[in-house]
């Protein structure tokens, strides 16, 4: 056992013991059809706070040949799987954290070096003398094999560390996927390749080192979907075990759609459930500066976008333009794919449609929004309880007043009667009515459609509202 070579299990242990533990094992069973196959380099990228690492831990608690495993998976999912028994704890594993090397290299273009030098000596300490450190490194891996008769599956963890803290870093970026091609492809002593990371492999025009894998994102996440985040009935079980409120919880970490599938923030309800308390997890994480420096760029309407996302509206995006990095930004959409995977927006595939998911991010979006210089919109935020209060006490010359001064501070005069502008001005200024209702566009209301309906949340003693948009006609 050694800090690379089949590390440690303890992580996997410690997290099924977790009062928040959902379990997500059946994902082996997927891993389990491309080892030994053509098919076995597999890319999976999340955004943080999804269980990257969680997933990674397990990966390594059922194939290390160091662990004797079977206990510890034998109430879960994958125990009823046909392919259980064929795989558990039958490869070396090498796990690869890539964020620690990162950390530890001088330049990044010493980030392959450190990987080579600190993964041999964890094999000379577990192989001796069959590893010589003036060999090639895949050559002592094939070494290895040819002696032991077992292929490794390695883990890769925070793989694109490189292209998010070293961003405009070219040379680095390329000599990196070439030492990430030369330990991979098509070397007989891979059994499989599980790579996971935010952002999905980097291409650079002919220069795709890595072509070999097989991609899954928050873009095109296939049959990963259900062990992207937790699902319904997973998050309704652990209400239920905790005594917490599901709608809330619902509220504030649903609204992600992933292949169809509802999928909630699994670190966020987690959290939630272990504190027994609703509020913003993300923060822990991520901080509203990673939205602002995106917002200050304003590239080709990306405000009005937000704005748009901002008041509950979803956006027709094409997400084929985005480079898969952090810096080739040409358009609005490169933006808004790039939050995708950042975990800001959702993206609903069938729709190709993107929408800020929950409560929790769109906090998120008010505090980066407060950062920039977008005084039209900080200011309908900042007035939105108090217009709630003299619509509620019947104040309609206040209500007015104030709706016609954002609405003319907030929309292109080109869109000044345009339905869904008014719609979102509308949103937008009853911005803090979304602690007390849910509010609902184009709601059906028997002959045709309610343009706004504000649906008190349960439990809160306010009365609906239903707003009814006209333009040059009367309100009767």
């Amino acid at each position: 056992m050694g800090t690379y070579l089949n590390p440690d299990i303890s992580g996997f242990k410690i997290n099924i013991k977790s009062p928040g533990y959902v379990d997500k094992s059946g994902l082996i069973e997927h891993t389990n059809r491309f080892v030994d196959t053509t098919g076995r380099y597999v890319c999976v990228s999340r955004p943080r706070r999804f269980g990257k690492t969680m997933a990674a831990e397990m990966l390594i608690a059922y194939y290390s040949c160091e662990h004797n495993a079977k206990e510890l998976f034998k109430e879960l999912e994958i125990s009823h799987s046909s392919s259980f028994d064929d795989h558990i704890n039958k490869y070396n594993v090498l796990f690869l954290n890539m964020q620690d090397f990162l950390t530890n290299a001088n330049t990044p273009e010493e980030l392959p070096a450190i990987v080579k030098r600190e993964v041999l000596y964890d094999l000379k300490d577990g192989f001796g003398e069959l590893i010589d450190e003036k060999r090639l490194f895949n050559v002592n891996l094939e070494k290895v094999y040819k002696k032991t008769g077992k292929r490794f599956v390695i883990i890769v963890d925070e793989w694109d560390c490189l292209f998010r803290e070293r961003k405009n870093d070219e040379a680095a970026q390329k000599l990196y996927l070439d030492f990430l091609r030369e330990l991979f492809k098509d070397k007989p002593y891979i059994a499989l390749v599980y790579m996971t990371g935010i952002l999905p492999i980097k291409k650079y025009g002919t220069h795709s080192a890595l072509n070999m894998f097989y991609e899954y994102s928050m873009t095109e996440m296939g049959e990963f979907a259900p062990y992207t985040g937790f699902t319904t009935q997973e998050v309704k079980v652990l209400a239920d075990k905790s005594g917490m409120n599901f709608d809330e919880l619902e509220r504030w970490y649903n609204g992600y759609v992933i292949e169809g599938r509802h999928i909630y923030n699994p670190k966020s309800v987690t959290d939630a459930v272990l504190k027994n308390k609703i509020a913003n997890y993300w923060t822990k994480t991520d901080t509203y500066e990673a939205l602002s420096i995106y917002f200050d760029m304003n590239i080709n309407g990306l405000r009005d976008a937000i704005i748009e996302m901002m008041s509950g509206a979803s956006l027709k995006i094409d997400i084929s333009t985005f480079k898969n990095d952090m810096t080739s930004l040409e358009s609005c959409d490169d933006v808004l794919v790039l939050l995708v995977h950042l975990g800001y927006l959702s993206y609903d595939s069938e729709k190709q449609e993107v929408f800020i998911p929950n409560e929790e991010i769109r906090s998120e979006f008010v505090t980066a929004v407060k950062s920039t210089k977008w005084n039209a919109v900080i200011d309908a935020i900042t007035a939105s309880s108090a217009l709630l209060d003299a619509t509620l006490n019947f104040d309609e010359k206040t209500v007015a007043s104030r709706l016609d001064n954002i609405h003319a501070e907030s929309t292109s005069i080109l869109k000044y009667n345009d339905e869904n502008s008014l719609s979102c001005v509308i949103t937008l200024a009853y911005y803090s009515a979304r602690q007390y209702y849910t509010i609902i566009r184009e709601l059906p209301a028997g002959k045709g459609f309610a343009d706004l309906v504000f649906v008190p949340l349960k439990g809160v003693d306010k009365p609906a509202m239903v707003v009814e948009l006209k333009w040059d006609r009367s309100a009767d």
